[in-house]
């Protein structure tokens, strides 16, 4: 017997059916969040590495929290808020995100393959704390890995974001 299960993804409400598999909306009990917007609604940035949440490279937000999507089930995600690497960007002038901008700026990335992930790890730590320190953003990252980018330009990236983030804040435009 299937469930219907509703979440929110980028913005957009979205129904599935859980127990079965066959169509796009339904899916197995075991199915996990990464499957699920990777095959089923083609949000491809976020990367299945490990397949273990060993990696990072399936960092999604659930609820606002860094987690690893292949180690949630999209069953489990009833009533969820789940962000990707593509909700980021404005849904309508596709302009990227600030955190996004500033990796781009500081050539925080390389192959690309892990880089949304360790974004989506970033902006889980910056909801919760706006002026982290290098230590908490070293933690933050902690199960992002990565064998072609420079740490140096991640934590410069970070670094420059807080500090953009403090400067809207002060001019109260967030």
């Amino acid at each position: 017997m299937s469930k219907a299960i509703q979440m929110t993804i980028n913005g957009r409400h979205e129904i599935f059916a859980v127990g079965h598999s066959g169509s796009r909306w339904e899916i197995p009990d075991e199915e996990t969040l990464c499957t699920t917007l990777r095959e089923r609604l083609d949000l491809t940035g976020t990367k299945e590495g490990c397949g273990q949440g060993a990696c990072g490279a399936c960092t999604v937000l659930l609820n606002d929290v860094a987690v690893p999507s292949c180690q949630v089930l999209t069953a489990d995600c009833d009533g969820a808020n789940i962000v990707t690497i593509e909700g980021l960007a404005d849904p309508v002038t596709g302009e990227l995100d600030l955190l996004q901008k500033v990796f781009v700026e500081k050539y925080a990335f390389q192959c690309g393959f892990c880089t949304p992930g360790i974004i989506m790890a970033l902006k889980g730590l910056f909801i919760k704390n706006s002026h982290p320190t290098r230590k908490e953003v070293e933690e933050a990252l902690a199960g992002n890995l990565c064998r072609c980018i420079s740490q140096y330009h991640v934590f410069e990236a970070a670094e420059l974001y807080a500090q953009q983030l403090q400067e809207l804040q002060e001019g109260g435009q967030q």
